[in-house]
Formats: C-alpha cells, structure tokens, sequence
C-alpha cells in the first residue's frame, strides 16, 4: 500500500508541476470581479487533473499486481478499477470544462455528477441499506428504492459541498486527505482492503497534489479537484458502510459533516434572502474567517499580504476539522454518539457563524 501512494503521489505532482508550467494560459479566463476570488494573479485550476491521474496510475499498480501473484491482496481487479473510472470520468469532465472555460452553468454540472451518481449505482453496487436507527432501517428493508435515492444524492451532492468549500490554499485539499485516511484506517480495521487500496491511492493523489496547492497557492483543485474528492469519498463512505455491518452509517457522516453542513446552510441563508443557491456570494464560513479573523498581515507587496492572509485561514478550518475526525475515529461503531457530535458540530458551527458575523469573536482568535 505504501508503494501505491507512493506512486500515486508522484504522478499528481509531476502532472501539477507540467500544469504550473505549461498550461497556465487558462487562469486568465477567471475574472477579477468574482465574490469568491481571494488571490492575486493568474493561478491554474486544473489540480482535479493531478488528482485524477495520481489515482489512476495508482489503481493500474494495483491491478497489476492483482494479476501477477494471483492472489491479489488488495482484490482491484481490471473490472473494479473500469467501475471506480466510469463513475469519476463525467464529473470529472463537467469540472475540467469548467476550470478551462468558466462558462459551463451549474446545472449542466450537476447533471454530469448525477451521472456519476448513476453510474456508481449501477456499477458499484452502491446504496444506502440502513442509518443505525432501528425505524429507519426498517422502513429502508420495506422500501428499498429510497435507499438507491439517499445513495444517488450523497453521490451528486458531495461533490458540490466540496466545491463550496475549495476557497483557500490546503482547506478542502487537507480535508479530503483527513477524511482519506480516516476512512482507510476504518477499512482495515474492518478487512475490506479493496476499499483501503483505492483510498490510498486517493490519498497519495491529494498529498502530491497539495506540495504545490499550499502554502504557495501555485495550483487550484478547481471544479474538477472538487469533483473528484467527492465522488470518491461518497462512493467509498458508502460502500464502506454497505459492505461492514460494524462500521456505522454516521461514521462518514461526522467525518464528512463539514462540507455538508456547509452547504445546507449555505442553501437556508440564501433561500432566506430570496437569493438563488446556485449563485455564487463570499459569506461562506472560511470566507467570514478570512475577512474578519484572519489579519496582522502588513506587508508592502499586495499579492504577497493576500498570499499570506490565504495561508493563514485553512488551519482555522483545519482544527474545526478534527473536531469531527478525531471522535469519529474514536467511536466509528457506535451510532448514538456519532450522531451526538453531528449535532454538536452543527450547533457550533452556527454559533460560530452568529458570533463572527456580529462581530463578537473573542480576542484570542484573532491574529
């Protein structure tokens, strides 16, 4: 395994490093005039293309050496490396098109990752077969179709979380790789090294990736980075529950709850102000942290103060993070609990939202 993410690390960053140098003709399609922009100057979003080929070469390792010994310790065969591609290949595209263009509208981005979604389902035996609530998994064994639609939605939706939160150097990169590596530890715990294989690869992918992403902020994830991260995790936090019957579904819930979380809300506040979802705006959480949070940065040079001023916001993100990891890691079999830091996350995260918009933030997080 470590040879995978070895692998797979080395290819995303030789791939980021040809993308920094070559193809950078492109980041200047992307208009100053943008809500969500926090940077100076012309940088490549085309990091989903590093973390798509760093996952790729990684699962050809994998396969071949499944066929050379016979015994394939990591059971990636030619069919669930074809499945694991078909599934990322059309949301992957919806994100590269529009990290080139900037021009593909959301809603033919979200049909490419329901398509992804689709796939999933049909390839990967994918669904949602219980919620560790006994009324509810009940009322999953009478109807088992709403299982398929919960499944198809997490799929289609995550990716999207994701992007929302791909605003800074590192903050969704790291929180890709925290949730990579939790995940991979639970599938070992619980024997299921086919799904440990391709989160490591995964992992490697993101690692590589991010060399260049931070601190330096030289290349983006981009729609496509985002899109990738998304389906992956939701698909393997899926199959992750599907097949271990120890594993809890709200283990990848906690873990994921951020990125969620993030954008249900996002979707109330800008219901509440009759504003449309799918329209971009800069009161995003990391956003608010980076404006009113994040200061004491004076330096002459403006792009290097705003460089600077980038850096330092995702470990704000990065510590809420493992608010969720660390008892996730701690209590992946026990339901009840997991659900009860669900619920602790979300109402710290809007206290938190309450207190910075108000301007209350308490000195000691400033800087």
């Amino acid at each position: 395994m470590v040879l995978l993410a070895a692998l797979s690390f080395v290819v995303a960053f030789l791939v980021a490093l040809l993308v920094i140098r070559r193809v950078r003709g492109h980041a200047g399609r992307y208009g100053y005039a943008k809500p969500q922009r926090f940077h100076v100057g012309d940088v490549p979003r085309l990091g989903g293309l590093a973390i798509f080929l760093g996952l790729f070469f990684g699962l050809i390792a994998a396969v071949v050496a499944f066929y050379a010994d016979n015994t394939g310790f990591l059971h990636i065969s030619g069919m669930v490396m074809a499945g694991w591609m078909c599934t990322l290949l059309p949301a992957l595209a919806g994100g590269v098109v529009e990290d080139l263009t900037q021009r593909l509208p959301v809603v033919y981005r979200l049909v490419l990752t329901s398509l992804s979604a689709a796939l999933a389902l049909l390839l990967m035996d994918v669904g949602v077969v219980r919620l560790g609530l006994p009324f509810l998994d009940t009322a999953l064994g009478m109807v088992p179709w709403l299982g398929l639609v919960l499944a198809f939605v997490a799929i289609t939706g995550l990716p999207h979380a994701f992007n929302i939160i791909d605003g800074y150097n590192g903050l969704a990169g790291m929180v890709a790789l925290a949730v990579c590596l939790a995940l991979t530890y639970v599938a070992l715990q619980v024997g299921d090294r086919q799904l440990a294989g391709v989160l490591v690869c995964l992992t490697g992918a993101t690692a590589g990736f991010l060399v260049w992403n931070y601190p330096r902020g030289l290349i983006f994830a981009g729609d496509g980075g985002a899109y990738v991260w998304g389906v992956c995790l939701a698909v393997a936090s899926l199959l992750l529950v599907h097949r271990n019957e120890q594993v809890s579904p709200w283990f990848p819930m906690l873990l994921l709850i951020y990125p969620v979380w993030e954008t249900l809300f996002s979707i109330y506040r800008k219901l509440m102000r009759g504003t449309s979802p799918s329209v971009a705006d800069a009161l995003h959480f990391h956003q608010l942290i980076y404006r009113r949070i994040v200061h004491g940065v004076f330096h002459d040079d403006e792009s290097r103060r705003i460089l600077m001023r980038n850096n330092r916001t995702s470990p704000y993100l990065w510590a809420f993070t493992l608010l969720t990891v660390v008892p996730a890691l701690m209590f992946w079999r026990n339901t009840w609990v997991l659900m009860l830091f669900c619920a602790l996350f979300v109402c710290s995260y809007v206290a938190a939202y309450m207190m910075i918009i108000r301007f209350k933030v308490p000195n000691w997080l400033r800087r």
